[in-house]
């Protein structure tokens, strides 16, 4: 396919896009044009594939072929309502891989939505992981934080080790740090928090923050009193979590987060390497 025809194709699909609330869309009468079909009960038929291979995917077909009905000029002061149906991103790419392949436009907007839906999952990985990383790194300035509190109050690193664990036994609903490594598979010589879900490590760095704010308020001594105070504010908020219907030993496992880290990385660069060949 010629460059200046896929930069012509690429700039019709991209100006044709709406987007209201943060989620783009197409109209189908205009996907019609821009997929190269002249006659609307030959693309309707495409549109009918399109939908089945949603329903396939256990997809809720509404959410992305939803029908509209909307007015349309037919002479200079005449209009008329027509039929018309909003497409998602989704919904365009299932319409193309569904398409006459022989159509030029077709060739070109499989491509093109294949690695316009790539984009928009990368873009919500990388908003979840950037989510954990920030949490991850909160809650490990916190625990530095609380190490050097209590060491300066006369409890040494196996103290630091014994009350940490204790404040997660709290958190956890009476499983040890072990008990919970276990059950979610987590590699015994791996940190528990690279494998749990955003709102845990949240959970377990405000605990740890409430922690270092009393020890210091209070100037609590000994390890004794520094893991009443941990095991307190742990308790504290499990119930909130509770409250809110979350039971963090009952949550599964995220993906390792070092790994999900290179992972993205690496898609991020395929995708970069695809997008240049749409455009070979």
């Amino acid at each position: 396919m010629e460059r200046q025809v896929i930069t012509r194709l690429t700039k019709n699909f991209e100006e044709c896009a709406y987007e209201k609330d943060g989620i783009e869309f197409w109209f189908a009468r205009d996907l019609q044009e821009l997929l190269g079909y002249s006659k609307w009960e030959n693309f309707a038929k495409v549109i009918e594939k399109a939908r089945e291979s949603c329903k396939n995917a256990n997809q809720n077909v509404l959410d992305h072929f939803p029908d509209v009905r909307k007015m349309v000029k037919i002479g200079s002061e005449t209009e008329r309502e027509i039929e018309d149906i909003i497409l998602t991103r989704y919904a365009c790419y299932l319409i193309a891989q569904n398409g006459d392949p022989r159509k030029q436009e077709i060739a070109f907007a499989q491509s093109y939505f294949a690695i316009q839906t790539r984009k928009q999952e990368l873009i919500e990985e990388r908003i979840a992981l950037s989510e954990r990383l920030d949490a991850r790194k909160k809650l490990i300035s916190s625990e530095t934080e609380l190490s050097k509190l209590i060491y300066e109050r006369g409890v040494d690193e196996s103290g630091f080790a014994r009350i940490r664990s204790k404040g997660d036994h709290a958190l956890f609903g009476g499983l040890t740090t072990l008990q919970i490594k276990r059950k979610m598979n987590i590699p015994d010589k791996r940190p528990m928090a690279d494998f749990l879900p955003t709102v845990t490590i949240s959970a377990k760095n405000f605990a740890t923050e409430i922690t270092n704010f009393n020890v210091t308020k209070n100037n609590l001594q000994g390890e004794a009193g520094i893991t009443k105070e941990h095991i307190k504010n742990n308790k504290d908020i499990r119930q909130v979590l509770i409250n809110n219907n979350i039971f963090p030993e009952a949550l599964p496992p995220e993906e390792d987060v070092k790994k999900l880290e290179r992972r993205v990385k690496k898609d991020e660069k395929k995708l970069a390497i695809d997008s240049r060949k749409i455009l070979k």
